[in-house]
């Protein structure tokens, strides 16, 4: 139980920290949200909108007046979508986001795991080296580079998917495959690593010598002591996924959240930025918080005591 109320309070600080770094960062930054209005608009119109967003006071009161805010959930208005919220924005734009970044981490854990146990299992051979060959081109081309391609090739040259824009479940598969790439490959090598490992353990050789089948020994006694590892990555790697839709949201025209991070930062939208930076922040703080506890699931050998140690 004290594990359990220390990790709690270790993520609320950690959360704490984000909030002020991105903050304090944020307000560094040279510029106004309000500099193109000031130039149309008569000062006192511009005034009275720098007081509703509280742009007026010093720093310390606006940072205060955030985390009272913060502290009720509520991430403030938008400056530039002036009739809606940061909380009604990620509302209507996660779903899609999640959606992406759901689908290709489903599909860079089956093919990852199931190229490295291949990988694995021809160790040194042909196999093997097409798996690395798969997980070093993955590793090397990031999505924005790998999405045009997919889009010249499978959209524009040989019309077999929508260009972009979002409508049916087509829309999804290139900017799911471009986001998934670069996770089958990490995941790839991970197993591989891990299961050529295990497989030279003295239980794998135990278990052949009873004359248990190959994928048996894989599946039963192999891949779930070579997922653990891979399980301690799956935590970032699944925020890295959905906050690396944001790249991929812009190429394909997907309206998500990251389109609207992309306009905040552009429009220098303060309360878009936090709320979006926050948000993503907590999926990942949580996630891995949850990782956590997989682990006991995963391996009985790792224990979680009262006193926090594994």
């Amino acid at each position: 139980m004290s594990y359990l109320i220390k990790r709690l309070f270790t993520m609320f600080v950690t959360l704490w920290i984000i909030v002020t770094l991105t903050f304090v960062i944020m307000h560094m930054i040279p510029g106004d949200p309000f500099a193109t209005d000031a130039k149309s608009l008569p000062e006192e119109i511009v005034q009275n909108m720098r007081e509703k967003y509280n742009l007026d006071k010093p720093l310390p009161t606006q940072y205060f007046l955030y985390l009272k805010d913060l502290v009720q959930l509520d991430l403030g208005p938008s400056i530039q979508s002036k009739s809606r919220d940061v909380n009604s924005l990620i509302a209507d734009g996660f779903g899609l986001s999640a959606l992406l970044g759901i689908q290709s981490l489903l599909i860079a854990i089956v093919v990852g795991i199931g190229l490295g146990v291949i990988a694995a299992l021809n160790h040194n051979r042909l196999l093997d080296y097409v798996s690395m060959f798969i997980a070093i081109i993955g590793i090397s081309v990031p999505s924005f580079i790998l999405a045009p391609l997919l889009i010249k090739y499978f959209a524009v040259e040989w019309g077999l998917l929508p260009v972009a824009a979002w409508g049916t479940w087509s829309h999804s598969i290139l900017p799911t495959i471009a986001l998934a790439v670069s996770p089958i490959a990490i995941i790839t090598r991970f197993v591989r690593a891990s299961m050529i490992e295990i497989l030279n353990q003295n239980f794998i050789k135990t278990a052949e010598a009873k004359g248990l089948h190959t994928w048996e020994i894989v599946i039963k006694h192999g891949l779930r002591n070579a997922l653990i590892p891979v399980i301690s990555f799956i935590g970032p790697l699944f925020a890295a996924v959905i906050t690396g839709t944001f790249v991929i949201e812009k190429i394909f025209a997907i309206p998500g959240i990251g389109k609207y991070f992309v306009d905040s930062i552009f429009n220098r939208d303060y309360p878009v930025i936090l709320g979006t930076t926050i948000f993503y922040s907590a999926i990942l703080i949580i996630t891995l918080f949850f990782i956590d506890l997989l682990y006991r699931v995963i391996d009985p050998r790792i224990k979680i005591a009262s006193g926090g140690d594994s």
